[in-house]
């Protein structure tokens, strides 16, 4: 079966700026596919270049079999697009805006398209300029599901939707992949790639570090816990527990950061006198300065 995206050492820069360097990828047909890695990575720079919105330096790319420099008038035709930065037409409604979207299509299920509008909640009536960032966004999204393309790309779809929103959002992305159509989503957030990816590629400064199933990525997720005792916190008890580490106690608070379960920390602590307790997983930019111990991203990336 011939994967529906492929690079092969997919390369671009930018003068002395670094973009992306040798970028490996196979995308199979009807999987959810997660690009992860710091704000800056070269998240945006690898579905550009994907797109034809920017041309390679070396390598190639592939879509449905087409090289992308090739035809990508054919490849677009097949695909829904939500850039991560948007630019749409101020003085248009929000109707006015789908609506044009589906004719450049030639037309779109208008059942679907009406569907889709209801269950983001989307406001049709106002105009563009004057919709907060959110709502540009749900916007944008159903533009690039309405004509039920094979193909999603999606850079950072989540951003600036409300957590209900965000929860329909996924059950779209879960429809999508009962259809068989595939879906490649950037993001920096661990937890919103785990819960709706088959596979992931982590990308940083530029070069991919690793291509796996996202249950694997469970080894990367850790918790800043912080508790706070009625007395003086049992350090030794907490720091003999495995995958504890860089304790810290102020006064009556104890801080810690918990790598894989956190159930033996909330059994040791459960035995105490506790006055509060919270637990907060890291962002992803947080996790990459904990894997790698140095800043993420670099100020040179695109």
């Amino acid at each position: 079966m011939t994967p529906v995206i492929e690079t092969e050492m997919l390369t671009k820069s930018f003068g002395r700026h670094r973009g992306i360097v040798d970028v490996d990828l196979e995308v199979r047909e009807g999987e959810t596919f997660g690009f992860l890695g710091p704000n800056g990575a070269g998240k945006t720079t690898t579905i550009r270049t994907l797109l034809d919105l920017l041309r390679p330096t070396s390598g190639r790319a592939r879509i449905f079999g087409i090289e992308t420099t090739v035809d990508p008038i054919a490849i677009h035709r097949r695909i829904g697009y939500l850039p991560g930065e948007l630019a749409l037409y101020d003085n248009l409604s929000g109707g006015e805006t789908i609506s044009y979207f589906a004719a450049l299509r030639g037309g779109v299920d208008r059942a679907y398209q009406a569907s889709l509008i209801e269950r983001l909640e989307v406001d049709p009536d106002r105009r563009f300029k004057h919709y907060s960032k959110g709502n540009k966004q749900k916007i944008a999204l159903v533009i690039a599901l309405q004509h039920r393309p094979d193909l999603l790309i999606l850079d950072e779809p989540t951003s600036g939707l409300d957590p209900l929103v965000q929860q329909t959002f996924f059950a779209l992305i879960r429809e999508a992949k009962s259809e068989g159509r595939t879906v490649f989503i950037s993001s920096h957030i661990l937890s919103e790639v785990e819960r709706t990816c088959d596979r992931v590629a982590i990308i940083r400064e530029g070069r991919l570090t690793r291509v796996d199933r996202t249950d694997a990525l469970r080894d990367l997720a850790h918790h800043h816990v912080e508790i706070r005792f009625a007395d003086a916190p049992p350090v030794g008890e907490f720091g003999s527990l495995p995958n504890v580490s860089d304790l810290a106690v102020e006064d009556r608070t104890l801080r810690l950061r918990v790598s894989g379960p956190i159930t033996p920390v909330l059994a040791a602590a459960v035995r105490h006198d506790l006055l509060d307790l919270v637990s907060r997983e890291p962002s992803l930019e947080e996790t990459f300065l904990a894997e790698y111990g140095r800043e993420a991203g670099g100020e040179n990336l695109r």
